[in-house]
């Protein structure tokens, strides 16, 4: 089949397996682990690691979603390589909070793991035009692996060079190696992995209100901060599956030619998904550091953390929409700069600029309806 041709009719009962559901689950002990590092070093040096840490796990992480969509985990021998992968993932969020001290050879070596049970087993079942795409691309993913391998034992500066060095190769990889149009996407599969991802992701924040809160009585103060907390989470959800977006994002891929739907998969599913997750991670800092201060004034970086986890989380949201051409993006993108705008409020009253977010992102859904109406 030509990869402009328009791809064969999708089964649409193949959905999202409880083993991958599993798998999901050890993945997001990794943004646990992130989230911690984060909160424990808001720097600039703290953020910019966390950043090249975060890319290069989800590089790997949506090359599994891209695996199980097209190598459903059915036999024996594709659970036990799933669970290895699981194995390689769980090293990795263990290494997390030292990464860049002592635990670089670890979280090396994980990664490494990591990536040659998804090329392996991409390359061995993943059907003609699959294995064939993928074979192209393996050459790049185990070169990026190898530059995390190796950075893992050279001195902290080095070691930060190599991984971004790594991620640039992952970013242009897919448009050295232009075949990627020959992935066979399976969209209601796909669309479905990536949201509950971001389901059990934007769950993270939601522990963070409890971290926060842990230790402090329970009075007012805590109770009207954890509230507006969980508001801001609930608003990030309605901004990601409110008004079925998940399913016009998947009748979306479904209309497109096999090509133009690997294409849309990599971009709106892949470097959307990236300050998706990177948001909800920024996000769930900041909560955690309102809520035991909410009567305070944040440090630039907790206020940070909070005007720009949501503006970053909408920033994505708006390049998703976009590519998929699923829905207006004025108001989010108007969003976005208002979400910034809140920082100054934050350095004069932590539980306000909850506030000032959860108005925010409540008028914007609330345009979005009366336009869509």
């Amino acid at each position: 089949m030509s990869a402009e041709t328009h791809a064969p009719q999708e089964d649409t009962k193949y959905r999202v397996s409880t083993l991958e559901l599993f798998f999901d689950l050890v993945f997001v002990f990794t943004i646990t682990q992130l989230t911690r590092k984060l909160a424990d070093d808001t720097s600039p040096l703290g953020f910019a690691q966390v950043v090249i840490m975060l890319f290069v796990i989800l590089w790997m992480y949506f090359g599994y979603v891209w695996l199980t969509n097209a190598v459903p985990p059915n036999t024996t021998l594709r659970r036990v390589l799933l669970m290895a992968g699981m194995g390689g993932f769980l090293v990795i969020a263990l290494a997390i909070p030292n990464a860049f001290d002592a635990a670089g050879p670890a979280f090396g070596v994980g990664y490494l793991i990591v990536n040659l049970v998804h090329s392996g087993l991409f390359i061995a079942a993943g059907g003609p035009g699959s294995a064939a795409a993928m074979a192209r691309l393996a050459p790049f993913n185990l070169g990026s692996a190898g530059l995390v391998m190796a950075g893992g034992f050279l001195p902290p500066a080095a070691r930060a060079a190599a991984w971004t060095a790594a991620v640039v190769l992952m970013i242009v990889s897919p448009y050295v190696n232009r075949r990627h149009g020959e992935f066979q996407i399976r969209s209601a599969h796909f669309v479905e992995r990536h949201g509950l991802v971001v389901i059990v992701a934007l769950g993270e924040s939601i522990i963070a209100i409890g971290i926060g809160a842990a230790g402090l009585p329970l009075n007012l103060q805590l109770v009207v901060a954890a509230l507006l907390g969980l508001a801001l989470v609930y608003q990030l959800w309605w901004c990601y599956f409110g008004r079925d977006q998940d399913l016009r994002a998947e009748h979306s891929l479904q209309h497109m030619t096999q090509a133009e739907r690997a294409r849309a998969a990599l971009s709106a599913f892949g470097w959307a998904h990236a300050p998706i997750l990177l948001g909800i991670v920024v996000v769930a800092v900041g909560v955690k550091k309102t809520i035991g201060h909410a009567t305070d004034h944040l440090y630039l970086s907790g206020a940070l953390a909070l005007g720009g986890g949501v503006a970053i989380f909408l920033a994505g949201q708006v390049y998703f929409r976009l590519r998929l051409r699923i829905g207006t993006v004025k108001w989010r993108a108007i969003g976005t700069v208002a979400a910034l705008a809140t920082v100054p409020i934050g350095l004069w009253l932590a539980i306000a600029q909850v506030a000032a977010l959860v108005l925010v992102v409540g008028a914007l859904l609330a345009v979005e309806e009366k336009v869509r109406a």
